[in-house]
């Protein structure tokens, strides 16, 4: 199977790392080598085909492995961070080496930084079995950061959101309308998507194709950048209203929090959702109920 690149970075540090002596001979005692089976959809297809058992969170039986690494999957759709399979998969499928190798330290903070906060949405807090203290620093031999290599060095690490996002279906013209007055921004854009190759997709606002329907407390001259800050750190929100596709138009409405916008309801710009174009024709002349009041 082909290697990743941050595998073949791995296997060049140990090489140069020498002989790891009677540690290899104690761990080839204490564990074996096994496939990485099709159904351990967490680590299936990561870069290596073999897995140490029991594993570096002293899951002992396959069975257990995939039980408990299934949980984590939900916390991966939220892509919350482009290198928390690796790391993930560095603790429930080590790599079979003849020594034991462990995310670096500074992999663990990073994604802890960015999932952390997600989980806590949920109810549930950072596992201290993931403590980050645990884990070797870098200068040691142990799993990096793929994410911070010189080709993604000024790329941002999107951050995930905890509110579930979805295009919304355009049911009737009215409904349409009575959501743009209760949200406190309203407007349609146009939003590419940069690239295809990494885990995380990065979105890009066409600044040409920003039509403001409703700013509320934003100036309209800030909207463009307020939203572009929405493309970068919601990632989960834009990737549920994207689809799978690179460019897109739409009319995203929400409110504004502090220092940041949340959009609440997004519906795509086609022929075929009459009833959004409807609503957009008809707001200029239409009259909130607390304006008519």
């Amino acid at each position: 199977r082909a290697c990743g690149p941050w595998l073949l970075g791995l296997l060049a540090r140990l090489l140069l790392w020498g002989s790891p002596g009677a540690w290899a001979s104690y761990l080839r005692r204490s564990s074996s080598c096994t496939p990485i089976p099709h159904h351990m959809a967490l680590c299936y297809d990561i870069g290596y085909s073999e897995m140490r058992i029991p594993n570096l969170l002293e899951h002992e039986t396959m069975p257990e492995v995939i039980q408990q690494s299934s949980s984590w999957l939900p916390l991966l759709a939220r892509e919350c961070h482009p290198d928390a399979r690796i790391f993930l998969c560095s603790l429930f499928a080590p790599i079979c080496l003849d020594r034991l190798i462990y995310p670096c330290r500074s992999l663990c903070e990073a994604v802890k930084r960015s999932c952390a906060p997600v989980m806590a949405c949920y109810g549930y807090p950072w596992p201290e079995i993931l403590n980050c203290n645990k884990f070797p620093a870098d200068h040691e031999l142990c799993i990096a950061a793929v994410s911070t290599d010189e080709n993604s060095s000024n790329r941002r690490i999107p951050r995930a959101s905890c509110k579930d996002c979805e295009l919304e279906e355009a049911s009737t013209a009215r409904e349409i309308l009575e959501n743009l007055c209760t949200n406190d921004f309203a407007v349609k854009i146009r939003i590419l998507r940069k690239n295809t190759t990494t885990s995380i997709s990065d979105f890009d606002l066409d600044p040409g194709r920003v039509e403001v329907l409703k700013h509320g407390p934003l100036l309209r001259t800030e909207i463009p950048a307020r939203l572009q800050q929405w493309l970068d750190i919601d990632a989960t929100c834009v990737h549920n209203i994207m689809r799978g596709t690179h460019t897109g138009v739409f009319v995203v409405s929400g409110e504004v929090q502090s220092d940041k916008v949340v959009v609440n309801k997004a519906y795509a710009w086609q022929k075929k959702n009459r009833n959004l174009h409807q609503a957009v024709r008809r707001w200029k002349h239409h009259r909130c109920p607390e304006q008519a009041g």
